[in-house]
């Protein structure tokens, strides 16, 4: 028996990164999966991973967009006839104009990343909530970031929408709480994933890769599959007295204040 066996599950941000991570593991454990994604290549990429006979829905969205949310939310419930876990994954760390300091941030810039990050999870949690609190059972899992907690894992936007996405992890998980559904959130440290494969890429290139994840406790960058199991967890009965938290999975880097040059 897998953990989620007979259970349905929809996965934002599905075609690449810790979200393929995900919802291969879901399907791999028993769960029927809606896999969301703006990219048709990545979640035929992720569909080529999944096992045999592993019952999934792939569709093409925006999760900023409200309109294909609800439409979105209101399938999976019809063909599932219920929706148990929702993993909130889909992000940007920026439009392409780079990391510039406050005053070179551009307004364009904010929306956009705050839209996809934080306003489409909250999207998600609006509309997947109602049929959760209808059953009194069910765990949302937001994916947020150390860039979240402290500075230096990323660009205002990005940073302040990760920040954001703790803090409506909290607010929401007291808005349902009474009805028995959970909310919590991962934080990821520094993972090779799409997002992040620019800075990969920068480091090989330049003969830096042994710098990657230096600054972690664990000396070392994380796996999409490890920022997954994390979020399985908090998905899983075996989490099922944790809501309103936010973990961070990130080798030890916000164990301490990682000041510069304090670590080598």
């Amino acid at each position: 028996m897998g953990r989620f066996d007979n259970r349905a599950a929809i996965v934002t941000g599905a075609g690449s990164g810790i979200g393929r991570a995900t919802a291969v593991r879901l399907a791999r454990e028993g769960a029927r999966v809606m896999m969301v994604d703006r990219s048709e290549a990545g979640l035929l990429d992720t569909e080529s991973l999944l096992p045999e006979g592993a019952q999934t829905l792939r569709r093409i969205a925006d999760v900023a967009d409200e309109s294909q949310v609800k439409a979105l939310v209101g399938e999976a419930a019809s063909a599932f006839g219920k929706i148990d876990v929702l993993c909130n994954i889909a992000g940007i760390a920026s439009t392409g104009n780079g990391h510039p300091g406050i005053t070179g941030n551009d307004r364009e810039e904010w929306e956009k990343v705050l839209s996809v990050n934080l306003i489409g999870t909250m999207l998600f949690i609006k509309h997947v909530a109602p049929h959760m609190q209808a059953r009194k059972l069910g765990a949302i899992v937001n994916t947020a970031s150390v860039a979240g907690i402290r500075s230096g894992a990323g660009g205002n936007a990005y940073s302040a929408s990760k920040a954001g996405v703790i803090n409506l992890t909290q607010t929401a998980a007291c808005d349902l709480g009474d009805d028995n559904v959970r909310v919590n959130a991962v934080c990821p440290g520094l993972v090779e994933t799409g997002m992040t494969q620019a800075v990969f890429d920068y480091a090989r290139t330049h003969e830096k890769a042994h710098k990657l994840g230096s600054r972690c406790e664990l000396r070392r960058y994380g796996a999409p599959e490890e920022i997954a199991a994390a979020i399985l967890f908090l998905a899983s009965d075996d989490a099922s007295y944790i809501t309103g938290q936010a973990l961070p999975v990130d080798g030890g880097n916000t164990a301490s204040l990682n000041l510069p040059g304090m670590k080598v």
